[in-house]
């Protein structure tokens, strides 16, 4: 059996429960901690509030949500990657998708407690930047910035 065919596409509303529940897991496996908002106000915040500053894709498995990312020309919002489909390449393929979208800057949070995304991130060329806790969770983060290379 060869990797799964994985498909990116913009998002849509049809998936948001489905993202949403992949989304919450994800962050609640990564931080270890529950997520604050209900459900119902985690979608509006993907259907109506995350869309009018951040394009978002979403990566599909045989129609299911394994992934999705939201990005603006400078700065990433959200990466998450389904449990299960984490470590084949998903998150790769979306960040790739922001950084070809980018101004050939892009800055992101993660929580310091989130030692996978760091090792992702630093992987992926990214250095951190800054330090802080301005977040809902009141956890740590560690800012990071991404260049492109322009030397080659």
């Amino acid at each position: 059996m060869g990797k799964p065919k994985i498909t990116i596409i913009p998002y849509s509303s049809t998936y948001d429960t489905q993202t949403v529940e992949m989304w919450r897991e994800s962050k609640e496996n990564a931080i270890g901690q529950k997520e604050g908002h209900s459900f119902e106000d985690h979608v509006y915040f993907l259907n109506y509030l995350l869309p009018k500053e951040y394009t978002i894709e979403l990566a599909l498995i045989d129609h299911h949500v394994v992934g999705m990312i939201a990005y603006n020309d400078h700065e990433i919002s959200q990466l998450y990657i389904h449990l299960d489909y984490q470590g084949i390449g998903i998150g790769t393929a979306l960040l790739a998708r922001a950084k070809e979208q980018s101004s050939g800057k892009l800055t992101l949070y993660t929580f310091e407690v989130n030692k996978q995304a760091q090792a992702f991130y630093e992987k992926h060329g990214f250095q951190i930047i800054g330090r802080g806790h301005e977040n809902e969770e009141g956890l740590p983060d560690l800012l990071y910035e991404w260049i492109l290379d322009t030397s080659h």
